[in-house]
């Protein structure tokens, strides 16, 4: 039950730092449909950022399921 609570204090950690490092969008404007560059295709580590993002998302999601079935007892 420790390992998971530790795991999961690490891949949130590893996730804010992915979402902090990814630059897409830097005003509010794009944020409101107003991006004048048209289309935008992700190359490179940007590419790699976006991936292991959600990758670290779905992984925590996992952590946290487990933390709580194991947590409510069922899994003792």
């Amino acid at each position: 039950m420790r390992y998971l609570l530790i795991v999961q204090a690490v891949i949130s950690l590893l996730l804010v730092v992915s979402v902090l490092l990814q630059n897409r969008g830097s005003g509010l404007g794009s944020a409101f449909g107003s991006d004048f560059g048209g289309y935008y295709t992700k190359r490179g580590i940007e590419k790699f950022l976006f991936y292991a993002t959600v990758v670290l998302a779905v992984v925590f999601l996992a952590i946290s399921v487990a933390n709580v079935y194991f947590a409510s007892g069922m899994g003792a």
